[in-house]
């Protein structure tokens, strides 16, 4: 099994994420200890964010690092944890925030808007849940 860091750089689904992740220098954050939950936006959830923006977004590491880290929560966060939590909880990022993660029939969001379209892909030092929108930094 492969870390995180690993684990998104090795998958078709994380090409613009692994870039990310590289230029804000985090990589070394995904290879750590943990245990951390990535909520993780796929290619197409980066798609969706226009060109120029997300040009400028991925030339500013202080706000891609903040971006990033909004992603990942500490702690193993499986489906099966998930669904035992409170319909909407908060939980706090790597980056200080409040996110709200929600459950219900339809399935998990992550900060309102972000989908989970994959669920429980694990890694050594955590687990990833694939997002289908980018939590962009308000």
């Amino acid at each position: 099994m492969l870390d995180l860091m690993e684990t998104t750089r090795n998958s078709s689904t994380f090409k613009t994420l692994t870039k990310a992740i590289m230029d804000a220098d985090l990589a070394s954050t995904l290879k750590g200890a943990g245990p951390y939950t990535v909520f993780a936006p796929s290619d197409a959830a980066f798609a969706k964010i226009p060109k120029a923006q997300l040009d400028a977004l991925l030339k500013d590491k202080t706000k891609l690092k903040a971006l990033l880290l909004n992603h990942v929560v500490s702690g193993n966060f499986h489906a099966r944890d998930i669904q035992k939590m409170q319909a909407r909880s908060m939980l706090k990022t790597a980056a200080g925030k409040q996110v709200p993660l929600s459950h219900d029939a339809k399935g998990v969001t992550f900060g309102d808007k972000g989908h989970v379209v994959t669920q429980d892909i694990d890694a050594t030092n955590g687990v990833i849940h694939v997002i289908d929108s980018v939590l962009m930094p308000s």
